[in-house]
């Protein structure tokens, strides 16, 4: 007979273990937000399962990056504008913030649109005045919120993502051509085709990331009472390897995810020619018909969730770009009153967003645009984050390691070579 004891240590270490993941896990999650959403359905529409197999190969590139990033914040006890301060001139700090700026008010307001577009087909009520609710809404909570409470909020709509993985297993695909196409690269053979991968590597490996992950470990080392730079600098092994397995955990789940999006759009859109949607919407509806009614308000349903998970992310990392690249006080935890320049680029990247949808500018195609840009931007900051992270000064004698190091300089070369090949192709 079991002890009691044993019986209820099997939930407290369940409740530990949610409690231990954070920063890796929101990070993950917020990969997958209707901008990552459009571009994987547009692969899909496009190519079929084709490039299935890029969920397999970005998920290793994409926890080491990460990785990376996190242990700069950590060690450093800085952001990742404020640790690029140290080996570039702020001019061009200045024109990697804006550029990370622009590509994100873009996301934002491609993401607004289509969880609007989500909620008019789930209510009838008019796209626009959701989009008016979701800005407003978001803005007032990211910045009301203190970090904690934010934190938690985002880590439980992580979980809108499994609506792809349950729509992609109700489709009841034919599994041996999926793995075949899982496992055996196809190498794109069109300009378009090399946009998408670029397209997709860029909203995988995406630049707001990498922000996001090194501040929020500053973040986390400030809700744990560690306000001062001296008191953040420097990580434990155990620090650093609880935050791999978050991070781990969090990669995995966002490329689980990409792949499941991909699959279900090649089964269904590919399927049936539709091989250029214009919008969430577009996607929405013509898998109602394909799939079923159940399967279109699960990709609704998800579209909303991941975008109020996402956008907070997005203009949060170009806030935290700005902010440290120009010696502003910042930080989620900070009053506004404290830190009004921070909150002010914030609200104005979801301002800005939400006035794309009322200049009617096509969604989709500028969210596929805008991972375009984020995967020419990604490899020349991936080159800083070598810099920075092989450092052994800067990094307290807590450089990545060899393994690390390698693993992103891959993933430099991958990115170069995709966009290499979007243009020459």
């Amino acid at each position: 007979m079991a002890h009691p004891a044993a019986n209820s240590s099997t939930p407290s270490k369940l409740r530990e273990f949610w409690k231990s993941l954070g920063p890796g896990v929101v990070t993950g999650a917020a990969d997958d937000d209707p901008s990552g959403i459009a571009t994987y359905s547009v692969a899909g529409a496009q190519l079929g399962t084709a490039l299935l197999w890029t969920s397999l190969l970005t998920w290793p590139l994409m926890a080491a990056v990460q990785s990376m990033c996190a242990r700069i914040g950590m060690v450093t006890g800085r952001g990742l504008a404020s640790t690029f301060h140290t080996k570039f001139p702020r001019r061009v700090l200045a024109i990697v913030a804006g550029a990370l700026f622009l590509a994100n008010t873009i996301n934002i307001g491609a993401d607004l649109a289509g969880m609007a577009d989500a909620m008019e087909l789930l209510t009838a009520i008019n796209s626009h005045l959701w989009v008016v609710a979701f800005a407003a809404f978001i803005t007032w909570a990211t910045i009301r919120l203190r970090y904690i409470a934010l934190a938690h909020v985002l880590k439980w709509l992580a979980l809108f993502l499994l609506a792809y993985v349950v729509t992609a297993f109700y489709l009841h695909p034919d599994w041996s051509p999926v793995l075949h196409d899982s496992v055996i690269p196809a190498v794109p053979h069109s300009r378009a085709a090399w946009a998408t991968l670029v397209a997709i590597l860029g909203t995988t490996i995406s630049p707001y990331l990498f922000f996001w992950q090194a501040s929020q470990e500053v973040e986390e080392e400030k809700a744990m009472g560690r306000h001062t730079l001296v008191e953040r600098r420097g990580a434990t092994p155990a620090e650093i390897l609880n935050r791999k397995i978050d991070i781990g955990i969090g990669t995995f789940f966002s490329n689980a995810v990409m792949f499941f999006i991909i699959l279900t759009t090649a089964l269904t859109l590919h399927t049936h020619g539709i091989t250029s949607p214009e919008t969430s919407k577009d996607v929405a509806l013509a898998l109602k018909p394909l799939a079923g009614r159940f399967a279109a308000l699960l990709y609704t349903v998800g579209l909303v969730g991941t975008g109020i998970l996402a956008i907070p992310t997005l203009a949060g990392s170009a806030a935290y770009a700005f902010a440290e690249t120009f010696g502003w006080r910042q930080g989620i935890d900070e009053r506004f009153r404290r830190a009004r320049r921070f909150y002010l680029v914030l609200a104005l990247a979801i301002l800005a967003g939400m006035a794309m949808d009322f200049a009617n500018i096509n969604a989709v195609k500028a969210l596929y645009w805008s991972a375009v840009l984020n995967g020419l931007l990604a490899p020349f900051l991936l080159l800083g984050i070598l810099l920075v992270a092989s450092d052994h000064k800067l990094m307290l004698n807590q450089p990545s390691s060899l393994l690390g190091r390698v693993t992103v300089a891959i993933t430099t070369l991958v990115m170069f070579g995709a966009a290499i090949g979007m243009f020459i192709v």
